[in-house]
C-alpha cells in the first residue's frame, strides 16, 4: 500500500500511456473484433485510471494545504526535476480529469468507425498530459505538460472532426501555442531570476513589483486564450463544432479548466500585487463575456455552437470569482470549474446522442422529443437546469459562492455578473422549448428511438454527480478549504472571509 500512495500519480500517469502501447499491439483477422478489443482495452484502462483517482480523492488529508503524494527526482540537471504532487486546489482536477476519461470512451463506442485504434491512442495521451498538468510542481514540467495537451486535441479535431475540420484544428493550435510564447519567456525569466523552477519555492518568492506587472500579462496572454476569455475566444466555438463528441466533452470539461488553474497555481500566489492592480482588467473582460456572449449563444442555430457560448459565459463567473480574491469567490470559482466540467461534457454527451441518430445539430430540425424521447428529455432538461444554476444541482453552488463574494467585494460586479444568470437562463430555456417540446411532426425525428443501454450507462454516473454536487457540496468544498484558505492568507493582505463553508452550514476541514 506504501508503494501505491508513494507513486500513486507516476502510476495514474502512466497507465493511460501503458494502454496506448496495448492498443499499438492489438491485432485481430477480424476488423470488427479488432476494433471492439481495442474499445474494451481503453475503456478498461481509463477505468481502472478513474479507481486510482478515488484512492487519491479518499487518502487525501482536508486539514492542509501541504503538497500531498509528492514524488521527486532529478530529472534535467539539477534545476530541473520531475516532480509533482496535488493539493486541495488541483486533486479534485485529477479526479474530474480521470472520470470524464471512461465515459468519453463508452460514448464513443458506436460513433467511431475509422482509425478506431489511432482515436483511442489519441484520448489516452491526451489523459496522461492533462493529468500531468494538474500535478506539475516543476514549472517547466507544467509547460511541457501544458503545450503537449495541444496535440492530442489538434489530431482529434483534425482528423475526426467535421466538414471544416482543418480550418477549426489550425485556428485552434495556433491561438493556444501562440498565447503560450509569452508563457515560456516568463517560465525562463522566472527560473534566472529566482533560481529554481520548483513552484512551492516559487510561490513564496517576492519578484520586484514591476517585474511582476510584465510576468503577470504573460502568463495572461496563455491562460486567457485557454480559458478562453473575451476577445480570444473565438477559436472555442469552431473547435467545438467540428470536433467529434468525445472531443468536445474533454475539451470543455477539463482543458477550458487549465486556464483557470493557471491563475490559481501562478498569477495569484507568485504575482500578488500586480493580480491586485489588474483584476480591473478581469473583472471588465469576465462581465463582457458573460453579458455579450449569452447573448450571442441566443440567436445561434447550431446546438453546439450554442453550448460553447454558454461555456465562455461560465468561465466568465470562474475568472471573476478567481480575482475576487475572498474565500466565497475562489472556492465558488473552482466549485464553476468543477461543475461545468460535468454539465457542459454531459449536454456535449446529450448533442451526440441525437446527431448519431439525425446527423444534424440544426435546432430546427428537431423538436417534440419529450413524446419520443422520454428518458433523453428528462436527462436533457435536468442537465439544461443544471447549467442554469437551478437549486439542488451543482450549477447552483458555484455561482452563488461567486455571486456572493461578488457582494462583498463590490455590487455593481455582483448585479452585471448576475445578469449572466437571467440570460443563461434565457437561452437554455429557448433551447429546451424548441429541442425537447413543441409539436413531434418530422417523420424522421419521429423514427428516433430513445436512449440505449450503453447511453444510460454513460450518462448515470454524470446525472448522480451532477445532483451529489448540487445537494451536498461540503463534500467537494472541504478539500480546497485549507489550500484556498493559505493562499489568500499567504498572499494578499486584503481581509478575507472565512464563511464559504459557513454560508453552507458546514465548517471546513474533517
Amino acid at each position: 500500500m506504501s508503494f501505491l500512495q508513494n507513486n500513486l500519480l507516476s502510476l495514474m500517469m502512466i497507465m493511460p500511456v501503458l494502454g496506448a502501447a496495448i492498443l499499438l499491439i492489438i491485432r485481430h483477422t477480424d476488423a470488427e473484433i479488432e476494433k471492439r478489443n481495442i474499445r474494451q482495452v481503453s475503456l478498461l484502462i481509463t477505468t481502472i485510471t478513474f479507481v486510482m483517482s478515488l484512492v487519491l480523492w479518499f487518502g487525501f488529508d482536508n486539514g492542509t494545504a501541504e503538497f500531498q503524494f509528492v514524488e521527486q527526482h532529478a530529472w534535467i540537471g539539477d534545476d530541473i526535476s520531475y516532480y509533482i504532487g496535488v493539493d486541495g486546489i488541483s486533486m479534485l482536477f485529477v479526479v474530474l480529469t480521470a472520470f470524464l476519461m471512461p465515459l468519453v470512451v463508452l460514448a464513443s463506442w458506436d460513433s467511431i468507425h475509422d482509425r478506431v485504434r489511432e482515436y483511442m491512442i489519441a484520448f489516452l495521451i491526451l489523459e496522461t498530459l492533462m493529468i500531468g498538468v494538474f500535478t506539475a510542481l516543476d514549472i517547466f514540467l507544467f509547460y511541457i505538460f501544458f503545450e503537449g495537451g495541444l496535440i492530442p486535441m489538434y489530431l482529434l479535431i483534425g482528423v475526426w472532426g467535421g466538414v471544416n475540420r482543418i480550418y477549426a484544428s489550425f485556428k485552434f493550435f495556433l491561438y493556444t501555442l501562440l498565447g503560450s510564447v509569452l508563457m515560456l519567456v516568463a517560465v525562463m525569466y522566472m527560473y534566472l531570476q529566482a533560481g529554481t523552477t520548483e513552484i512551492p519555492q516559487l510561490m513564496n518568492y517576492s519578484f520586484d513589483t514591476d517585474v511582476q506587472k510584465w510576468l503577470w500579462l504573460a502568463f495572461f496572454a496563455s491562460f486567457a486564450v485557454k480559458m478562453p476569455m473575451w476577445p480570444v475566444h473565438t477559436w472555442l466555438p469552431d473547435a467545438h463544432v467540428q470536433a467529434p463528441t468525445g472531443g468536445s466533452v474533454i475539451l470543455a470539461g477539463v482543458l477550458l479548466k487549465m486556464g483557470g488553474y493557471g491563475f490559481l497555481r501562478f498569477s495569484l500566489p507568485m504575482l500578488p500585487e500586480a493580480t491586485v492592480e489588474f483584476s480591473w482588467l478581469i473583472f471588465t473582460l469576465s462581465i463582457i463575456a458573460i453579458i455579450a456572449t449569452s447573448l450571442i449563444a441566443l440567436v445561434q442555430e447550431d446546438i453546439k455552437k450554442l453550448i460553447a457560448y454558454s461555456s465562455v459565459a461560465h468561465m466568465g463567473f470562474v475568472t471573476i470569482g478567481i480575482f475576487l480574491l475572498n474565500v466565497n469567490g475562489v472556492e465558488g470559482a473552482i466549485f464553476t470549474m468543477l461543475s461545468h466540467g460535468v454539465v457542459s461534457g454531459a449536454l456535449f454527451l446529450c448533442v451526440g446522442v441525437i446527431y448519431d441518430r439525425l446527423h444534424t445539430r440544426e435546432i430546427s430540425r428537431y423538436g417534440g422529443l419529450a413524446t419520443n424521447m422520454k428518458i433523453y428529455a428528462t436527462i436533457f432538461v435536468l442537465f439544461s437546469m443544471a447549467s442554469i444554476g437551478l437549486p439542488g444541482t451543482s450549477g447552483f453552488i458555484g455561482e452563488f459562492l461567486v455571486l456572493n463574494g461578488s457582494f462583498a467585494y463590490n455590487s455593481w460586479i455582483a448585479f452585471l455578473a448576475a445578469t449572466g444568470v437571467v440570460l443563461g437562463a434565457a437561452y437554455m430555456l429557448y433551447l429546451v422549448r424548441r429541442l425537447i417540446f413543441g409539436v413531434l411532426d418530422k417523420d424522421d425525428v419521429k423514427a428516433m428511438p430513445d436512449l440505449t443501454l450503453r447511453e444510460k450507462l454513460v450518462f448515470a454516473p454524470l446525472v448522480a454527480v451532477v445532483l451529489w454536487m448540487g445537494i451536498y457540496p461540503n463534500s467537494f468544498l472541504e478539500p480546497m478549504h485549507a489550500s484556498v484558505s493559505a493562499l489568500l492568507e499567504n498572499h494578499f493582505t486584503t481581509d478575507i472571509s472565512h464563511a464559504s463553508t459557513d454560508t453552507l452550514g458546514a465548517p471546513a476541514g474533517r
